[in-house]
């Protein structure tokens, strides 16, 4: 599965950041909810128009973002 065709970016929608499918639900919405403790089956309760494919994609999404990120040290 490849994230890219699941995030989208449109500068004129909440600001520019990474959403599910064009919707405006935000990656780090997904992320959020789950690091609150709900559980992938409680996002999608709440969230009927979500998928497990929708979540699994924002997660590849934030662990790719997190490989790529670049660390600055200042002594």
């Amino acid at each position: 599965m490849s994230y890219k065709d699941i995030i989208t970016i449109d500068p004129g929608q909440r600001s520019g950041k990474p959403c599910i499918r064009g919707m405006r639900i935000t990656v780090y919405d997904i992320l959020d909810y789950l690091a609150s403790g709900m559980s992938v089956e409680d996002i999608l309760k709440d969230f009927p128009y979500l998928t497990n494919e929708d979540i699994r994609a924002a997660l590849a999404y934030a662990a790719d973002r997190e490989k790529h990120q670049m660390i600055v040290y200042s002594k």
